[in-house]
């Protein structure tokens, strides 16, 4: 990742047809983490300007394993979340089914049945290792996040008629923007 050149304010976000969104992503180091400090704030002015809670690095061209989220419910708050290296250690046997959206998949729902409550060991911008316990929202959005490092999008836990149908839309709307 170099961020040496004029790094812009507002990333392109990869579409659920870019083979790049598909890939494993690779950890973060300890080498990788001044130029993470760099792009995060341009990835939460990407993340706000599409009016998303949520983006992973893979999303923006960033084969890193990271993402950024911000969960505050009123106007003007900020509930910000920087999560390197998850890995979710702990999973609810309890799963809910909610609606999810995906930056990468623009204007596109589907209910998608996650673990309610989940437990994720991750790497702050510090290089220290962390825990943190989390249900609701925030465990359905570090899930959602974490398959993105692992090139896996919501619409692969849909059925195969919901996705196909989704992927047309996505597809169809491209060629309209081209």
């Amino acid at each position: 990742m170099n961020t040496e050149t004029q790094t812009p304010k507002i990333l392109p976000i990869l579409v659920a047809t870019d083979p790049f969104l598909r890939k494993k992503s690779k950890l973060v180091e300890e080498k990788d983490l001044e130029e993470i400090r760099k792009i995060i704030p341009v990835m939460f002015d990407t993340m706000y300007d599409a009016n998303g809670i949520g983006l992973a690095a893979p999303q923006v061209g960033i084969p890193l394993r990271f993402f950024i989220m911000d969960l505050a419910k009123k106007e003007g708050e900020k509930e910000q979340y920087i999560i390197l290296n998850p890995e979710i250690i702990e999973e609810s046997e309890e799963c809910t089914e909610d609606r999810e959206g995906c930056l990468s998949v623009p204007e596109q729902y589907s209910e998608v049945i996650r673990p309610e409550k989940i437990k994720v060991r991750y790497m702050d911008l510090d290089g220290k290792q962390q825990e943190m316990e989390a249900d609701d929202l925030l465990a359905r959005c570090i899930q959602h996040e974490t398959d993105h490092l692992d090139g896996i999008l919501f619409i692969d836990h849909i059925s195969s008629l919901k996705r196909n149908m989704i992927m047309r839309k996505v597809i169809k709307e491209q060629k309209r923007h081209r």
